[in-house]
């Protein structure tokens, strides 16, 4: 293109530029993924107290559930002794603890011979509960076939041999019989129930502490085993 003696260049059609926005900055997308993430934190917080939740930053040990059995006989459901007779303490579980109640006997059941004792105290540690003892919550461990057996000649006064091993019952249904015979001073020898099997294993020393009524599994004994009288 010309103009007077003055050559210009020819130009070409005219280019709209486009403007390009910055790319955001490190710190904006991470503020921008933090708010993300504290709105999908607060609507699952939202949802867990709506259903009756409380929330908690640390885990926490609650222990166990609380039982809604009250482990107490009503007084209608309590035992009533006999015509003439009396009623023995027997230890049984509820709660996963051991309680006790009260069974009526015949007065002088057993006397002073243990091994009477022990087998009227057995008795009523395998009997069922009764309807009033269940609505309570309590249960036996003690198993039927067990039975009491008549000491050996060598063994100390006041030893009861059962047919199995005490080792070999449950924890709950020897810490049921340790407890139950602890309660009886024919079966109590220098504080422990001396207890043994059959064969020529010698008897044992259980101890019926306040940890074994609260924990059944945790029987004490005494160190060793009880030697000739």
């Amino acid at each position: 293109m010309k103009h007077g003696d003055i050559t210009y260049p020819e130009r070409g059609p005219l280019r709209r530029r486009t403007a390009t926005a910055p790319a955001p900055s490190r710190p904006t997308v991470f503020r921008r993924r933090t708010a993300a993430s504290l709105a999908a934190a607060a609507a699952v917080a939202a949802l867990v107290s709506g259903c009756g939740i409380r929330t908690t930053s640390v885990p926490v040990d609650a222990g166990a559930a609380p039982s809604r059995v009250p482990c107490r006989l009503s007084a209608s459901d309590a035992a009533t002794p006999p015509p003439g007779g009396t009623t023995a303490k027997v230890y049984l579980v509820c709660a996963s603890q051991l309680v006790t109640v009260e069974r009526p006997v015949a007065r002088g059941a057993g006397g002073d011979d243990p091994v009477a004792v022990a087998r009227a105290l057995l008795a009523e540690a395998q009997r069922t509960p009764s309807a009033g003892e269940r609505r309570a919550g309590f249960t036996t461990a003690v198993p039927v076939g067990l039975r009491v057996e008549r000491a050996r000649g060598d063994d100390v006064a006041g030893a009861v041999r059962l047919s199995s091993q005490p080792e070999d019952l449950s924890a709950e249904a020897l810490a049921q019989l340790v407890c139950t015979y602890a309660e009886s001073e024919a079966l109590v020898r220098d504080g422990s129930v001396v207890l043994g099997g059959p064969g020529n294993y010698p008897p044992r020393g259980y101890l019926c502490t306040s940890q074994t009524k609260a924990r059944p599994g945790d029987l004490a004994t005494t160190p060793d085993a009880v030697g000739l009288d």
